[in-house]
């Protein structure tokens, strides 16, 4: 069985350690974990494990979050996963920061990403997992918060959630998305 596991995030270095990049830093926890190197591929960096006699397929998509959903019913389709295979890693200013959130379905919530998923599939219905990021910033200022840099005191809050979130990952694919929401929701 194979899983799509796509962290969205932007690329180039002036994205890096960004707030909306925490899809990326996720898998890039993931890897670390696992011992995996992402390679360049079409639509995104890529890299694949196995656990528990499931594939799992990561991808970081390149072509800049709001455009995510193009790379990834790219990678659905060449792969052969169907949608409830697949899980979406993003950044949610709605929640507090480090509040990690599993959902089997649901909208964008203003979230740009989810949008581009949301069109290119054609359904609400896939499992995303949702790391918080917190709202301190200005009435008017969200698109500067969520490209802003994580401070030192947020990545000692976030560092720990990124292992959780790549245990979340693997629980998605071995014991399904109701018991992983049973088991992570309410941590």
């Amino acid at each position: 069985m194979k899983y799509l596991i796509a962290g969205l995030g932007n690329i180039g270095p002036e994205f890096f350690n960004t707030r909306h990049n925490v899809g990326f830093m996720v898998l890039d926890k993931l890897a670390k974990i696992a011992d995996l190197d992402f390679e360049s591929k079409r639509y995104a960096y890529h890299a694949e494990f196995r656990f528990k006699g499931r594939t799992f397929i990561l991808i970081k998509p390149t072509t800049y979050v709001n455009l995510s959903g193009k790379a990834i019913i790219y990678w659905l389709k060449k792969e052969n996963i169907p949608d409830e295979n697949l899980l979406v890693i993003a950044d949610d200013i709605a929640l507090p920061l480090g509040t990690l959130r599993i959902r089997k379905k649901g909208g964008a919530g203003g979230h740009n990403g989810l949008t581009s998923i949301i069109e290119h599939l054609g359904t609400d219905e896939f499992a995303r997992l949702r790391v918080g990021a917190g709202n301190e910033f200005p009435i008017g200022y969200q698109i500067k918060y969520v490209l802003g840099q994580w401070t030192e005191d947020e990545m000692k809050i976030l560092t720990p959630k990124l292992e959780v979130s790549a245990e979340i990952i693997k629980s998605f694919g071995t014991i399904g998305i109701d018991r992983t929401m049973n088991a992570f929701n309410n941590k």
